[in-house]
C-alpha cells in the first residue's frame, strides 16, 4: 500500500508526496512543509497560544513525519495525520511549560490570506478575527483544542473523537461549552461568530 505514489490533491496541487518521503527525498518534505505548514502553525497557535512555541511544534511535526512515514498506513490520511502530530506535540509543550505568564505574541488573523474587500470590509474582517481569536486564546486547553480542530481544520466530530482518543459525546460536549464560552466573552451581539455548523 505505502508502496503506491499518493496523488493527494489540495488546492489544486497534485503531489506523490508519500512515495517520495518513503525514499527520503528531501524535496518531498519541502513540498510537505509548503503544502501543509500554514494549516498546521494556524493550529499549533491556537493551542500554544506563543508563536515560538508553535513554530517548534510544527518543526518537530515536520521532522517526525519524515522519520517515520512509513508508519502512515494510509496515505489518504496524510493530513490527519499530521494534525494529530501536531495536536499532540502542542499537548505535550502545554505540559511541559508554565503558560500563566506568556502573553500571545501574535494574532491568528496575521496569518489568514485576506481575500479580495473593500478596505471597510477587511478592518471590519480584521477586528472581527483579532476578538475571535483573543477570545479562543483565552478557553481552556480541551476546548480550544476542539474549537480549533472543528472551526479552523474542518474536521467533524468523528474526526476529532479520532484525534485526540476521546469518544463523540465528549467532543461534542466540549464543543457545546467551548462555543458558550465564546459567546459570553464575545457578548451577545449580533450573532454567533464562531458559526453554527451542524455536526
Amino acid at each position: 500500500m505505502l508502496g503506491r505514489i499518493l496523488m493527494y490533491r489540495r488546492g489544486g496541487a497534485s503531489l506523490d508526496v508519500v512515495q517520495r518521503l518513503i525514499e527520503k527525498d528531501e524535496t518531498a518534505l519541502q513540498e510537505l512543509m509548503m503544502q501543509y505548514g500554514d494549516e498546521l502553525l494556524r493550529t499549533a497557535y491556537l493551542l500554544v497560544r506563543d508563536q515560538q512555541t508553535a513554530e517548534e511544534a510544527v518543526m518537530d511535526t515536520f521532522a517526525q513525519a519524515y522519520s517515520k512515514i512509513q508508519q502512515l498506513k494510509e496515505p489518504a490520511k496524510l493530513r490527519s495525520w499530521l494534525l494529530r502530530m501536531v495536536v499532540n506535540r502542542c499537548r505535550m509543550k502545554m505540559r511541559t511549560w508554565s503558560w500563566r505568564n506568556i502573553l500571545p505574541s501574535a494574532h491568528v488573523d496575521q496569518m489568514v490570506e485576506a481575500t479580495e474587500q473593500s478596505p471597510e470590509e477587511l478592518m471590519l474582517a480584521e477586528w472581527r478575527h483579532e476578538c475571535l481569536s483573543d477570545a479562543i486564546l483565552k478557553l481552556d486547553y480541551i476546548y480550544r483544542e476542539a474549537i480549533t480542530l472543528f472551526y479552523y481544520n474542518g474536521l467533524n466530530v468523528a474526526e476529532i473523537s479520532e484525534q485526540i482518543k476521546c469518544n463523540e459525546n465528549t467532543v461534542k460536549a466540549r464543543l457545546s461549552r467551548g462555543r458558550a464560552k465564546l459567546k459570553q466573552m464575545l457578548g451577545e451581539g449580533d450573532g454567533d461568530e464562531t458559526g453554527a455548523r451542524a455536526y
